[in-house]
């Protein structure tokens, strides 16, 4: 997969991601927004992308950018930045590293923590204490965090999640996601008292 703000920085897909960064500012303006979640209703639906392409034209501006990559079962940050996933988010979480082993891209002011190796238990690893705390610290290193969180409408880690961030957004996709299912991950996020601050369309 090819994040388009790099291979093609003067496109309109580009451009879409910066004024979807400029829109983000001026959410930060009524309140912080340090930590930002990205989940989407289904499989496929784009939010990885979302969520690399995003870090990126942040990292462009200037801004120091950490990317975290709590989907579990599905990872995909450490294969768009090209970075190792042996170590990460579920070694912090099980106690086995004490710090989050973040890794440098090629982009500078972007860091990476990526998943890590697989375990058998991802939904009770998002839902621990290490998890908040993890985010906390991070924040603490950072402008802006942005978490890929699995499909909410699949998968309750990005419900779990969504309340510990200071806002959300919900990738869906034109001509694959059902209006049915975005809604009802959007009463989700509601229920967990999310703070959702919109939507981006993939394949427009």
């Amino acid at each position: 997969m090819n994040l388009v703000t790099i291979t093609s920085p003067a496109s309109p897909a580009a451009e879409a991601y910066r004024t979807l960064r400029t829109n983000l500012h001026f959410a930060s303006l009524e309140s912080p927004l340090k930590t930002l979640l990205v989940t989407a209703p289904d499989a496929g639906e784009g939010k990885s992308l979302v969520v690399a392409n995003l870090a990126v034209v942040f990292a462009q501006a200037e801004r120091s950018v950490i990317v975290v990559d709590a989907d579990l079962r599905a990872p995909q940050q450490h294969a768009l930045f090209g970075v190792d996933n042996a170590v990460g988010l579920a070694q912090v979480l099980a106690g086995e590293v004490a710090a989050p082993p973040l890794q440098s891209t090629r982009h500078a002011n972007l860091r990476v923590l990526p998943s890590g190796a697989k375990r058998d238990n991802p939904a009770d690893l998002i839902y621990s204490a290490r998890m908040a705390q993890t985010l906390a610290t991070l924040a603490g290193q950072a402008e802006i965090v942005i978490v890929d969180t699995p499909p909410l409408g699949e998968i309750s880690d990005a419900a779990i999640l969504a309340s510990q961030v200071d806002g959300v957004l919900l990738a869906i996709s034109a001509g694959k996601t059902r209006r049915e299912h975005a809604q009802a991950v959007k009463e989700t996020l509601t229920r967990a008292r999310a703070r959702v601050l919109g939507a981006v369309m993939m394949n427009v």
